[in-house]
C-alpha cells in the first residue's frame, strides 16, 4: 500500500502555524470524521483521509497536513495552506508548520473547478466504497491517488456526469477512498452522512 505518499512535487515553505480563526470548520468536522473512523490510521501506522476549507474568494485552501490521520485531535499545527497548483507539471506550493496532504491535488481541482465549493472531505470507509462504486460518479480504475490522472479524472466526471449536483465520488484506483464537497464543510459532511445512512438502510 503507497497510502499516504507523496505523488507531486512539493513546494513547501515552512512557516509558523495559521490562526485557529481561519479554518475553525476544518478543525471542527475534522474531529467528526476522525470519531466515526473516516479520517484515522491503518494497523501499520499509515494514516489516511483529509479535509480542506476554501480560502475566501480565491483558489487557495487549508487541508490538514500529510500523516495526520493518526491524531485525534488536530489543531492548527497539523494544518497547511495551499497556494498553487500547477497538476499538468505535477507541482504544488504550499505553506506552514507541515507539508500538505497527499491528496490536496484533487482538493485543489474540485475548487478551480466549482468556485461554489468552499469545503471538501475526503475519507476512507471500505464498505461505503464498496456500495457507492460506478453507482455514483467513479473515477478510473488507473487513476493513482494524489496524481495528475486523478486530476483529469476528476474533472472528466465534472464535465460528463451529475457530480457537481451528486456532491459524491468514489475512487475506483484507491481503494476505500471517497471524496465529497458542498458549499461549506457542513454541507459536504452532509453528503456523506446521508450516502452512510442509505449503506445502512440497505444492509
Amino acid at each position: 500500500m503507497d497510502e499516504g505518499y507523496i505523488k507531486f512535487q512539493p513546494f513547501w515553505t515552512k512557516t509558523a502555524a495559521f490562526p485557529e480563526s481561519e479554518f475553525h470548520d476544518l478543525l471542527k468536522y475534522r474531529q467528526r470524521c476522525y470519531e466515526r473512523k473516516w479520517i484515522g490510521v491503518y494497523p501499520d501506522g499509515i494514516g489516511f483521509g483529509n479535509i480542506s476549507e476554501r480560502i475566501t474568494d480565491s483558489e487557495t485552501f487549508f487541508i490538514s497536513g500529510s500523516a495526520t490521520g493518526s491524531i485525534p485531535i488536530l489543531g492548527p499545527k497539523q494544518v497547511a495552506k495551499v497556494t498553487a497548483v500547477v497538476a499538468v507539471d505535477n507541482k504544488l506550493w504550499c505553506s506552514g508548520p507541515i507539508l500538505a496532504s497527499s491528496e490536496s491535488m484533487s482538493h485543489a481541482v474540485i475548487y478551480e473547478q466549482l468556485p461554489w465549493v468552499n469545503g471538501v472531505i475526503h475519507i476512507h470507509h471500505l464498505g461505503l466504497w464498496q456500495y457507492l462504486l460506478n453507482k455514483v460518479p467513479t473515477t478510473p480504475a488507473d487513476a493513482p491517488y494524489g496524481s495528475p490522472e486523478m486530476v483529469a479524472g476528476i474533472i472528466r466526471l465534472l464535465e460528463t456526469t451529475d457530480l457537481p449536483t451528486r456532491k459524491l465520488f468514489v475512487m475506483e484506483g484507491h481503494e476505500e477512498g471517497i471524496f465529497a464537497f458542498g458549499q461549506d464543510l457542513e454541507e459536504a459532511f452532509g453528503v456523506l452522512e446521508a450516502a452512510y445512512h442509505t449503506l445502512s438502510s440497505a444492509k
